[in-house]
């Protein structure tokens, strides 16, 4: 979600966006720095890359062999070199082997998932999120939070003033008098503020982990549009809802275990530390933690307080270090001119370039921000698509098939440049390989945009996009 609720009070969500118009303006002067080192896809470095187990540093002679089993499953040892030595030297965060990665394709599916490893928390609930609303979802997680407060878990939430703006502070105040600990994000009023104050940025981060030994990850907020699952109403009338809150929305998430788990809990702990100036109460946040499966996966945080960039660094690495295929679905797309021209170069070496966008949205500017870039995307061969029926909230890519990443970074300047994000990237053909089959799935629900259709469309549409991109920025 770009915004606070659509069902907020009118007048509290246009200040809202007068404010938040201005304060871009204010901050104006960041800028994303020039990446074309990354796009030069030189020969990866001869030294292996560092990867870790739950017993540290994985020995040499089983690193080689979990590399020659990934690249004899990825068909192409130079594609996955590349991917993993570019991303190596970006991050500086570990690849993590051993892990169990469950897909979770669809809003009811993923709450059903955290609410059942919630039930089963013996020690702590850390939950971080852009937006928690008061209503049937939000509610009856808040209960079950509650419930495990009482029954003696440590729960702490963080969550994100301006995701928030609309659910009323009473909504909190019940969690905080129940004992659970609250941290609210960068608060829109700067009295409550500690630290500098910019109120431009955010916490877009949608994170659960539970007792150290889960985690969860990806687009879904907590939010009764993910109620109805997005996935039944494919022989229905495909026309776009009025309200995109009454749709069904789609997403994806994930469910991850393994020793993986504990990069994303230090990811967590970072930010309440930093935000805080202290530490959460006392807990067992970091348990011993078994292989539970085979990926390899590596936990990407991105902050503008440190301006790493290390999210928008890797996508465009990705993107740059591509020889197959790169396969986008993608809910907001504002990106800069590197983003798209690195996209342009992979399809133009041969690369299959796919992406899905949404046909409709709950901020509608975003819309035309995206269709601004249709005709120079699909002038270099990369094909475009519009979800049908669902409202696409998915931040999600599949390379190569072996590299995949799901998170909550938007293809855009403000995930770039002001957000906080957290992004998990996966190496594993078989994971990959149910990414490919959901975006073949999304694509049966979606409309292909051809390049004559595309040049047939109305003066009034184009206006709309030109006067959009101008701006594109504060978006």
């Amino acid at each position: 979600m770009k915004q606070p609720a659509a069902s907020s009070p009118p007048a509290r969500s246009l200040a809202w966006y007068i404010v938040a118009f201005i304060a871009g303006i204010v901050a104006a002067c960041a800028s994303l720095p020039d990446v074309s080192y990354l796009r030069e896809r030189a020969a990866p470095p001869a030294q292996e890359p560092t990867i870790v187990s739950a017993r540290g540093a994985l020995a040499d002679d089983k690193k080689q062999a979990l590399l020659d089993r990934l690249h004899a499953q990825a068909g192409d040892s130079d594609i996955l070199s590349r991917h993993i030595a570019a991303e190596e030297a970006i991050s500086g965060a570990p690849l993590v082997a051993g892990n169990k990665v469950t897909l979770l394709d669809d809003g009811p599916l993923t709450m059903r998932a955290m609410m059942s490893a919630i039930r089963t928390a013996r020690d702590h609930i850390n939950l971080e999120t852009y937006i928690f609303e008061d209503d049937e979802v939000g509610r009856a997680l808040a209960a079950l939070l509650i419930e495990k407060q009482a029954a003696g878990v440590r729960v702490n939430l963080i969550y994100d003033s301006v995701g928030t703006l609309d659910t009323a502070r009473e909504f909190f105040d019940r969690l905080r008098a129940a004992g659970i600990s609250t941290l609210e994000f960068n608060p829109v009023n700067p009295l409550q503020a500690s630290g500098d104050w910019e109120l431009n940025r955010r916490d877009h981060r949608k994170l659960l982990v539970v007792d150290g030994r889960i985690a969860f990850t990806g687009g879904v907020n907590i939010s009764k549009v993910y109620g109805k699952s997005s996935f039944l109403k494919s022989k229905r009338a495909r026309e776009a809802p009025r309200d995109a809150r009454e749709a069904a929305w789609r997403d994806t998430h994930m469910q991850i275990e393994g020793p993986a788990v504990a990069e994303f809990q230090k990811l967590f702990l970072d930010t309440w530390q930093r935000k805080s100036g202290a530490p959460p109460g006392a807990a067992h946040y970091f348990p011993p933690l078994a292989a539970q499966g085979k990926a390899l996966v590596r936990a990407i945080g991105s902050t503008p307080e440190r301006a790493d960039y290390t999210i928008y660094k890797i996508y465009i690495s990705a993107l740059a270090n591509a020889g197959k295929s790169v396969h986008l679905t993608t809910a907001y797309f504002v990106p800069d001119r590197q983003v798209v021209q690195a996209m342009l170069e992979a399809a133009r070496r041969g690369v299959d370039v796919a992406i899905i966008f949404p046909s409709f949205t709950d901020v509608g500017m975003i819309l035309y921000a995206g269709r601004a870039y249709y005709e120079q995307l699909l002038a270099a061969g990369i094909r475009v698509y519009e979800r049908k029926n669902a409202m696409l909230h998915a931040k999600t890519a599949v390379i190569d098939g072996v590299w995949a990443t799901i998170g909550s970074t938007n293809l855009d300047m403000r995930s770039f440049l002001h957000n906080d994000e957290i992004n998990a990237v996966v190496l594993d053909t078989e994971f990959a390989a149910r990414m490919e089959a959901l975006f073949r799935r999304d694509l049966e629900e979606s409309a292909e945009i051809t390049p004559q259709q595309w040049r047939r469309r109305g003066p009034v549409e184009r206006l709309k996009e030109w006067a959009v991109r101008l701006f594109s920025y504060w978006l």
